[in-house]
């Protein structure tokens, strides 16, 4: 059986008409071309479609059946155009988001939460990792961006620079130095800091900002969360560098406070990362403009603020 689509279209009109003629007028076809078509139509499928009771045009049992189908068969073609229109235009697909630690769970989801709501035909996927295995899997084009917050080689990369991430100090509200204005970083060497495991992107900027004044990092504890590390200072067990961005329920409920230490907040940047000239999705495409957009904004609230 060869069935056509041009043909179930215009047996469609025909029956929706009730005539040949009416049917080829609003075509813009000839006459008997309509019945020609119609005519193939029922020798491939071996039954009439159509017989007339009078001058009346009437549908067959075959017919009728046949006329079922068709419109199932347009409407999906109808969905289906429309799906092809939407991933064109980046409003369905997946696209795949690795994020560091901190920035997976404290940046990363209000962004995504504001795109989803803008295009809630995407499917969005979050990996909260390292940033040595984000890297990796965004180099093995296993996701399609990431957001991380220290990227020391970014070749093979397309980098932006995302939203702010202020580093700064923080201990118990117990703690001697908590309400101690103007303190020196050469004052925090006498302090035990608790800090994330090696290779972390927060304890390297730490360490970096000891080492360029000269000061010594006395390190007590290595936590592998930033969760844990503010359990830790909240029990009064070390100080910490962490980024603002992961403190505000913790500052907000009194359990852990700022220090005033001289030089802080340390002013970094997360950053959006893709890999260079790739082809992305029309979704992920759209994700990574619509978090540049929303980088922009925060700043210009920022501003305005």
């Amino acid at each position: 059986m060869d069935i056509n689509l041009h043909q179930l279209h215009i047996f469609r009109s025909v029956a929706e008409h009730g005539s040949y003629s009416r049917a080829a007028a609003a075509l813009y076809l000839s006459q008997p071309g309509v019945s020609l078509q119609v005519k193939a139509l029922e020798k491939s499928i071996g039954l009439p479609l159509f017989e007339k009771v009078g001058r009346t045009l009437h549908l067959t049992e075959a017919g009728r059946e046949l006329l079922g189908y068709s419109e199932r068969i347009f409407a999906l073609l109808d969905e289906t155009r429309l799906v092809m229109e939407e991933l064109g235009g980046g409003r369905r697909g997946t696209v795949k988001v690795a994020a560091s630690t901190t920035a997976g769970i404290y940046v990363v989801p209000p962004a995504l939460g504001a795109f989803h709501r803008e295009a809630p035909g995407v499917k969005l996927t979050l990996d909260v990792l390292n940033r040595f295995t984000v890297q990796k899997m965004l180099l093995d084009n296993e996701v399609d961006l990431a957001v991380m917050g220290l990227i020391e080689d970014a070749h093979d990369l397309e980098v932006a620079q995302f939203v702010p991430n202020e580093l700064v100090v923080i201990a118990s509200p117990r703690h001697p130095l908590a309400h101690k204005k103007k303190i020196a970083l050469d004052e925090l060497s006498k302090e035990v800091f608790l800090l994330r495991e090696a290779g972390s992107g927060t304890r390297i900027d730490t360490q970096r900002l000891f080492d360029a004044r000269d000061t010594t990092l006395h390190v007590g504890m290595e936590l592998r969360s930033s969760g844990a590390i503010k359990q830790a200072v909240a029990a009064d067990l070390g100080i910490a560098v962490m980024p603002l961005a992961a403190l505000e329920l913790e500052i907000a409920a009194g359990r852990v406070c700022v220090l005033d230490v001289i030089g802080f907040p340390v002013h970094r940047y997360w950053y959006l990362a893709r890999r260079a000239g790739s082809h992305p999705s029309a979704a992920a495409a759209a994700l990574w403009n619509f978090l540049i957009s929303y980088r922009d904004n925060l700043a210009r609230a920022a501003k305005s603020a």
